[in-house]
């Protein structure tokens, strides 16, 4: 193991060949660089790379084999005043390191200055206190794994947390729960399959590090927004000891969700590192080469452009930093088998200089690469800093977390006088968002709740913010919740208020559900998961986060009726259109054969009417009525205009939809007769018994006693306070 050979310069990284290991590792700012390889018991022993081409310093050393720990050390200038800041004495993570074993154990060694003068030198040795990176062997039988490619028009997001998803599970065996083997196990892949979810999008699985500021005050951190290693498996979630072995149970994990049909979203994190500001960790990037990995200060390099609100942002600028983040992507695809990704704060990729540019580098080579182009891209289309919210601003390959869509939704439903017309958008895909950069519905993740907020049963108990546990005073998280305690604030017992709650919840399941565009639902908000208020969990890796799955049983309604409105979205294509509504007649043509319409839709029905309470079409004076809560809609099942995977027409039932979220009960007439004669509740709002103990959740109705499951043309229908109603025409 003495001798080493030069090795080549790519791939970068560790690369296990079966009889030794290759390593490359680039730094334009390195004068040496020395690989540093630890046995099991700690022991170091350093090897210098004398090798460098185009910048990158490569070795090869026989008989190196997967399990290996090791990092680097890079020797060069130090001058903090000048962006330069390499210090030998501190152990670097491998920026593609496949794998990594241990935590930091937090010491002043970790930091590449002394405490009190971030310009000074800190020699003290971090390799104690430091992870380190692993070989891993690249083989695995994923015996014949085909992605399921679910069309966006048939995908339920499902957003969870690798560890707070099965922690708590007694059906999962405690060896696997909180792991990657858990969220494979087939009692939480029938809990997929019964809610219809077709993928789950996890939050950050990329190692991550619990910042120092959490550890000492017993906290950690939870989410896993602080990656370190954009190519590794977080350690935490393996239920394997051996090192390198995460990768392994990672596969296992995307193979066994694949044979149940269901796809692997990840939520990644390139915008910063978990190395912070100028006062943060050596832990990789800033002693490798600082000035190539971050953008600085112009005027003052020694300091962090900051465009997340976590000290730094990353030189997406710089064909290394690209090069890393393309890197990453078509490793997580090509070989780890994800379906997609979520990118946090996405627009910071998009900074060219201080500006968003959405055409820029970074979208570019997304656009042309025929691996990542492929999959599933997700935007959060923001970030903290100037002009950074992009909603509706990304290219045409990519969906968006529709932020607006969230805003309008919550609004509409407690109340607020913003107008109907914003909602109705919203409901149909969003057309004023997505529509004139040829993207279609889909483009829109419509949520109501995620990670980072109240969860359902939250958002409609609370008012404000409880994040005492958090430890910073309740200043953290946000303060525009647009929530609504439904009169009380907190747990109650008040049958009145716990009623409308449930009732709220239930509008907010059937507005998602049944909105055009790709729902997401928040794992736990099918069972009325709470976080006591707090609407910043990202350090709470305790009970106030984990799911607990007793709720399944005690919120059975819930669950019951969250099912069966994700089962009517599945078996209806009329919700989720692959193309906008036209609001124009569908006229008898000779396109009727092409679209298959029947006798009763050569009529001049067009594919989508907006109703008043009266039964009338909407005027444009009905749509500029700022106080108005009322709406209703009808949805023509022969209006869908593209056809289906092989060339056929897609015809579907025609649906009323009415929405109520006035504080009185409103009457709506059923009509006019053109759009149909008898009617069928599918859907009703208000309370219900919960389901007898043993009850088949997959068999339930949605309808809610009493409201009569058949009504005709002409007939009232009274929607409760804060109701919605949906009927299925019969004739």
């Amino acid at each position: 193991m003495s001798q080493v050979w030069p090795g080549h310069p790519y791939p970068l990284g560790a690369t296990y060949d079966g009889s030794g290991t290759n390593f490359a590792l680039f730094s334009e700012v390195a004068e040496k660089v020395e690989l540093c390889l630890f046995d099991e018991a700690g022991a170091e022993r350093r090897v210098e790379l004398h090798e460098k081409d185009a910048f990158v310093w490569h070795g090869y050393l026989p008989g190196v084999l997967p399990g290996q720990r090791y990092g680097y050390r890079v020797h060069g200038p130090h001058d903090p005043a000048r962006g330069l800041r390499c210090n030998p004495t501190k152990l670097l993570l491998d920026p593609y390191a496949k794998a990594v074993d241990g935590e930091v154990d937090w010491d002043q060694a970790v930091f590449g200055y002394t405490f009190g003068d971030p310009d000074t030198l800190n020699t003290a040795d971090s390799a104690p206190r430091m992870l380190k990176s692993v070989v891993i062997s690249p083989f695995f039988d994923w015996n014949g794994d085909r992605p399921p490619r679910t069309p966006y028009d048939r995908t339920v997001l499902y957003e969870a947390h690798v560890r707070g998803l099965t922690i708590r599970h007694p059906g999962v065996p405690e060896r696997y729960r909180g792991t990657y083997a858990g969220v494979a196990h087939p009692v939480m892949i029938e809990h997929y399959q019964k809610l219809g979810v077709t993928a789950v999008e996890l939050m950050p699985v990329h190692q991550f590090v619990h910042d120092e500021h959490l550890v000492s005050r017993g906290l950690r951190n939870y989410w896993g927004y602080n990656s370190i290693a954009f190519l590794a498996p977080h350690n935490g979630y393996s239920s394997a000891a051996a090192p390198g072995q995460q990768v392994q149970e990672f596969k296992q994990m995307v193979k066994d969700l694949h044979n149940a049909g269901i796809e692997v979203i990840l939520d990644v994190v390139y915008n910063h590192t978990a190395e912070g500001n100028h006062m943060g960790p050596m832990l990789c990037f800033r002693g490798i080469d600082n000035a190539a990995y971050y953008r600085l200060m112009a005027d003052e390099p020694r300091y962090y452009m900051d465009y997340t609100g976590t000290g730094n942002t990353m030189h997406v600028r710089h064909p290394h930093v690209l090069q890393l983040i393309m890197d990453s992507l078509r490793y997580w695809v090509t070989e780890m088998h994800v379906d997609g990704f979520r990118f946090d704060l996405a627009a910071t990729l998009a900074r060219e200089f201080y500006d968003v540019d959405r055409l820029s580098s970074f979208f570019d080579l997304v656009q042309q690469d025929p691996t990542v182009s492929q999959v599933k891209l997700i935007a959060e289309p923001w970030d903290l800093g100037e002009g950074g919210y992009q909603v509706g601003n990304f290219p045409p390959l990519w969906t968006e977390w529709n932020g607006q869509y969230r805003d309008t939704v919550r609004d509409f439903w407690r109340g607020q006088d913003h107008g109907i017309a914003e909602f109705a958008s919203r409901l149909t895909g969003s057309s004023d968002l997505y529509q004139f950069t040829g993207r279609r519905p889909s483009a829109s993740i419509n949520f109501v709740t995620a990670h980072d907020g109240f969860t359902l049963a939250d958002l409609v108990s609370y008012n404000g913010k409880h994040n005492d546990a958090n430890g910073e005073q309740n200043r953290d998280g946000a303060d525009d919740n647009r929530s609504w305690n439904c009169g009380v604030e907190g747990p109650t017992d008040d049958p009145a208020v716990r009623a409308l709650r449930a009732a709220q919840t239930r509008n907010l399941l059937t507005t998602l559900f049944l909105s055009q565009g790709v729902p997401m639902l928040v794992a736990g908000d099918e069972m009325a998961r709470t976080q006591g208020g707090n609407n910043n969990a990202y350090c709470q890796d305790n009970e106030t986060s984990w799911l607990d799955w007793s709720l399944a049983e005690e919120n059975a309604d819930l669950l019951r009726f969250t099912v069966e409105v994700s089962r009517l979205r599945r078996e209806h294509p009329v919700f989720r259109r692959r193309r906008f509504f036209h609001g124009a007649p569908i006229r008898g043509t000779g396109d009727d054969a092409r679209h298959g319409l029947k006798d009763d839709a050569r009529q001049g029905l067009k594919d989508i009417v907006w109703l008043r309470p009266d039964g009338a079409e909407m005027s444009d004076e009905d749509w500029e009525s700022g106080a108005a809560r009322t709406l209703a809609v009808f949805l023509n099942g022969h209006g869908i205009p593209d056809p289906d995977e092989r060339g056929e027409p897609v015809v579907d039932d025609s649906f009323l939809l009415f929405f109520n979220a006035h504080s009185e009960a409103v009457d709506f007439h059923v009509g006019p007769v053109e759009l149909g004669d008898t009617w069928e509740t599918v859907i009703d709002t208000r309370p219900s018994s919960p389901a007898p103990p043993g009850a088949d959740l997959g068999a339930a109705s949605a309808v809610q006693e009493p409201l009569d499951r058949r009504v005709k043309t002409g007939d009232l229908v009274t929607l409760d306070a804060r109701s919605t109603v949906v009927l299925r025409r019969a004739s």
